[in-house]
């Protein structure tokens, strides 16, 4: 192949020069290679934009701790599953078992003077019953003249002892009762500050970061691990700023997966409305089929609509490669001529001839790839 595109550029320079190309052996006079022939013709040609974007996951988590502490365990390692609350990371912190513990004892104790302080209130309503009565007793005995004003004005004043035991009784009650709510929030609150030292993921997914070892320090805020969200991916590509207002939600996008090998269709699912200063372009997330291999970094390249043109084409069968030079062959007089052209985009078994050659060249297709310039031929 590479003799035959030696051989099409040897007659090149030879016309340049005025001589006559040497005849190469074997391609005159030998047996006609017999060949299928198109002509190049212009066709209705999508205009598409094509850019290169990013394989990310569409949720990913930082897991990090809430709390200061020293790492005890931490049982997942970068490419390991997990579930959502999932214990990945275990501290130690002593404090916060003894701050527990002390929260406890307090609710005890206040959990105890309630009890006592319920007797006392029984205690006090009692013996107010008890001065009530006996003061409506001595009362009725006044009236009839059978006791000392003396001895009302005594059954009088213990009444009024007795309401006033009875309303700090109440009044310790509900000192009490406060205070048991206080040490019971502060248990709850010891028991959560317990709880930090457990840190869970917060979604199913797959680990792809791990920022910490067993004896190390944890301090709130500080990144643990990394966790994207399984089998749910989009591809972030920028796009030039001329195709804000032709983008729209729902969309259907071709997207070419470079690892994968594959093309498949992407959905638009957001759009990122801000234009970069530097680059001129603006983001677009296509949400990607769960039915193919991913890995968030990977590459790919989605192609945008902007309208349709004329352009000449070429099957790409017909289309040969050697190093940066591509080439096709032309029929003329019974004879392939190799051509040498420009490629512009190619699309469903198509390119696009941006120079090279002129509408309605007849050129071979598909192209033998033991045919030689100056080959004789045999179109059938």
């Amino acid at each position: 192949m590479k003799a035959g595109l030696l051989a099409g550029l040897a007659l090149a320079l030879a016309a340049c020069g005025g001589e006559e190309p040497a005849p190469q052996g074997g391609k005159k006079g030998g047996p006609s290679v017999p060949v299928h022939t198109v002509a190049a013709a212009r066709t209705e040609w999508s205009d598409d934009v094509e850019v290169s974007g990013t394989v990310r996951a569409r949720q990913t988590g930082v897991v990090a701790s809430r709390t200061m502490a020293y790492v005890r365990d931490v049982s997942v390692r970068v490419g390991d599953t997990v579930r959502a609350g999932q214990v990945v990371v275990r501290l130690e912190a002593r404090e916060l078992e003894t701050a527990v513990r002390q929260a406890e004892a307090m609710d005890a104790e206040a959990r105890d003077a309630q009890a006592e302080v319920v007797q006392a209130v029984a205690a006090a309503q009692a013996q107010l019953d008890l001065a009530t009565v006996t003061h409506r007793r001595m009362s009725d005995l006044f009236q009839r003249k059978s006791v000392t004003q003396q001895e009302l004005d005594e059954a009088a004043a213990r009444l009024r002892m007795a309401e006033a035991a009875v309303q700090g009784a109440n009044a310790k009650r509900n000192q009490v009762e406060a205070r048991g709510r206080q040490t019971a929030e502060a248990v709850a609150s010891a028991k959560i500050q317990r709880g930090y030292l457990e840190v869970s993921a917060p979604f199913a997914g797959r680990v792809i970061e791990r920022s910490v070892e067993p004896g190390n320090l944890a301090t709130p805020g500080q990144p643990l691990l990394h966790i994207e969200q399984a089998g749910v991916y989009r591809l972030e590509a920028p796009v030039e700023e001329s195709l804000l207002g032709t983008i729209r939600l729902g969309d259907r996008v071709p997207v070419w997966l470079d690892a994968a090998g594959v093309e498949v269709q992407g959905r638009v699912g957001e759009i990122v409305p801000a234009v970069d200063a530097a680059s001129r372009s603006f983001t677009v997330k296509l949400d990607l089929p769960g039915n193919v291999t991913l890995r968030s970094g990977m590459s790919g390249k989605a192609r945008f609509p902007r309208g349709k043109r004329q352009a000449l084409t070429v099957p790409a069968a017909a289309v040969r490669t050697e190093g940066s030079l591509r080439y096709v062959m032309t029929v003329a007089g019974g004879e392939a001529r190799l051509r040498l052209v420009t490629l512009g985009a190619a699309r469903g078994g198509a390119e696009e001839v941006l120079s090279g050659l002129s509408e309605g060249e007849r050129i071979v297709s598909p192209l033998p790839a033991s045919l030689a310039d100056d080959a004789a031929v045999e179109v059938r």
